[in-house]
């Protein structure tokens, strides 16, 4: 199993954008990147237009080598109903019809539409596949962060190979303790995980929030051993180090953003968009 990390928020965009290698073909996890319309009421740098154009073009590229898709909810930076590239290939996404808030039924209702009849739908919460020599399990569907969110639920999915990958989509760090259970449980050795949305707090989230994030996180890493992907939410705020302070002085070796597994230094565009504009 040969992973690709190809876009995320520490290069630039909102992403998670993953490919994983499989016996003869490929799965892409989330093949969508977006930007944030607003950032300290601020929109887009063109640095940051570049980038989304840059990862547009390569998401579409590699996409079109990828038999197998995943879609863990129906947000723009993690699925994109507007690309053609799903079409004759096996989507495995989230369910519409239950555990879901109503702006995403409303989109993954769209994307039945436009792919039913173009594509293989498979609708995976709570289910396991053998695709192409490797065992995929798809997660029952999780708060989209803490529970009672309006955010509504992700699918996180682990695949299975001579290591045990788990992508664990948006649930925000983890904040929720059933998600970090089902986690700890299914023992990965890769985890890719969002990480709380600390730029939105105190406001949107909860300085008691981000503790959980960091405690739940803190018993991942002593009860798994995994080696710990963490970017996109959490790389939208510059001091992301010192909102989970503990979390890096006891892993720090074990834990790398997407540009720092692909040895690139990290580029937060979003985090630096006053500056990017000359209002610093």
């Amino acid at each position: 199993m040969n992973l690709q990390l190809l876009f995320s928020d520490s290069m630039g965009v909102r992403s998670m954008a993953t490919v994983v290698e499989l016996e003869n073909d490929s799965l892409f996890i989330d093949a969508s990147a977006a930007l944030g319309p607003s950032r300290y009421g601020l929109p887009p740098h063109q640095l940051e237009l570049e980038a989304l154009s840059h990862a547009k073009k390569t998401i579409g590229e590699i996409a079109g080598g990828c038999r197998y898709f995943v879609i863990t909810h129906y947000h723009y930076d993690h699925y994109d109903p507007d690309e053609s590239f799903y079409a004759g290939k096996t989507v495995f996404a989230k369910r519409i019809d239950r555990h879901i808030n109503k702006s995403q039924k409303e989109r993954g209702s769209h994307f039945h539409e436009l792919f039913e009849k173009r594509a293989e739908i498979v609708y995976c919460d709570d289910t396991t596949h053998e695709v192409d020599g490797h065992t995929i399990t798809f997660s029952p569907p999780f708060p989209h962060g803490p529970p009672g969110t309006r955010l509504g639920y992700v699918i996180m999915v682990s695949i299975e190979g001579k290591e045990k990958l788990l992508f664990a989509s948006d649930v925000q760090g983890p904040v929720d303790e059933k998600t970090r259970d089902y986690i700890i449980n299914e023992q990965p050795d890769i985890l890719i995980m969002d990480g709380p949305p600390s730029y939105f707090l105190g406001w949107k989230f909860s300085h008691e929030h981000l503790r959980m994030a960091e405690n739940n996180l803190l018993e991942i890493m002593e009860k798994t051993h995994c080696r710990l992907i963490l970017d996109h939410h959490l790389l939208r705020d510059m001091k992301y180090r010192e909102r989970m302070k503990q979390l890096y002085e006891c892993y720090d070796d074990r834990i790398q953003t997407f540009a720092e597994q692909r040895g690139m230094e990290n580029t937060m565009l979003e985090a630096r968009r006053k500056e990017l504009w000359g209002r610093t």
